[in-house]
């Protein structure tokens, strides 16, 4: 049964609003502010792009672009990720928003498990040595139809029956398993055709269907005490909607990896338009296309987001943890840490 099968949607959204409330509030009168968190999205799935294999698109699985195929086996190297943490700590970072995918053996659905994923255990032993290097931990599902091959057999199941379930116990377990996140980042990110065009089958929610979906990821996530997170796209097309019907409790990550920051660029208007609307917001930075964008994405958001909404920053450099990426996630770590260090 769906959680709004048991609430009301007014009495559950007048709970949450209250939960979200007292998690705004200092524990004290003299209490402070969190300090804005710097964060490194590591991925430790790399299932998210398509759904077809290499040889499916005509090529090697040698020469595949690696952010456009589907691999049944885990792509995230134990070298990469130990010398990406240590960078990461050593760089000022302190949160690690970890994208877990199919890269974790779940008990409630292991049968999503890519080969050699990650057992429970060796999951928290990493939640822990990580807290131990002052990096807080952070878990990523992405829900967004375009970017969710991860949930194998589910991914064609999205607005069933047993793609809520599903994804409830996914969420139920991975929140339990990091004892009740501050944040949970849903993804939520380029539900377009355009971006499924190396997929079999193209999902895409809209309208009443997309909220319905939206409020039932946000609704259950916060009800566990965690405070949702997504990646705030959706609004460039549809921010008269989004705007006023997104809760206020979402800390929305905008992104642009450009270097012009002109306020005629979808990308860049959108940090505007969250701060006119009221948003918590954690800017997204990334050396994907201009290393200039890190330290340019921390000069713009200083400049047009108020310091009581700018909770932090993320970076962003949408390669697979392997060895054969490594420089080129140092370089982007390298900025970001320097960015974080001018900032202070």
């Amino acid at each position: 049964m769906m959680l709004a099968d048991k609430l009301t949607r007014r009495d559950f959204l007048a709970g949450a609003a209250g939960a979200a409330a007292a998690y705004a509030q200092p524990l004290n009168a003299e209490a402070k502010p969190p300090k804005p968190f710097y964060a490194n999205l590591i991925h430790i799935s790399y299932n998210m792009w398509a759904d077809r294999r290499p040889e499916e698109w005509g090529m090697l699985a040698k020469d595949a672009l690696p952010n456009v195929t589907y691999e049944p086996y885990l792509r995230c190297e134990d070298a990469a990720w130990n010398n990406l943490l240590k960078a990461s700590a050593d760089a000022g970072i302190n949160l690690i928003l970890m994208d877990l995918g199919d890269a974790i053996a779940y008990q409630s659905h292991p049968e999503i498990a890519v080969k050699n994923a990650w057992s429970r255990d060796r999951l928290r032993d990493e939640l822990a040595r990580m807290r131990k290097m002052g990096l807080e931990p952070i878990p990523k599902l992405n829900f967004s139809a375009a970017h969710d091959a991860w949930l194998g057999p589910y991914k064609r199941m999205v607005s069933t029956p047993t793609y809520y379930q599903v994804c409830r116990d996914l969420i139920d377990e991975v929140i339990k398993l990091y004892d009740t996140p501050r944040f949970f980042h849903l993804g939520y990110d380029e539900e377009t055709a355009g971006n499924q065009a190396g997929d079999d089958l193209v999902v895409v929610r809209q309208h009443e269907l997309w909220w319905h979906d939206f409020n039932f990821f946000i609704d259950h996530v916060t009800s566990l005490g965690s405070r949702p997170w997504i990646w705030s796209d959706y609004a460039w097309k549809h921010g008269k909607e989004f705007y006023p019907r997104c809760p206020k409790s979402v800390l929305q990550s905008n992104w642009y990896y450009g270097t012009t920051f002109r306020h005629n660029e979808r990308g860049a208007e959108a940090y505007i338009e969250l701060e006119q609307a009221g948003f918590d917001q954690a800017p997204t930075c990334s050396n994907w296309e201009h290393m200039e964008n890190i330290q340019e994405t921390f000069d713009f958001a200083a400049a047009n987001i108020a310091p009581s909404r700018l909770k932090g920053f993320v970076l962003a450099s949408w390669k697979p943890t392997l060895a054969k990426f490594q420089d080129y996630h140092l370089e982007g770590i390298k900025a970001f840490g320097e960015a974080t260090k001018r900032r202070k």
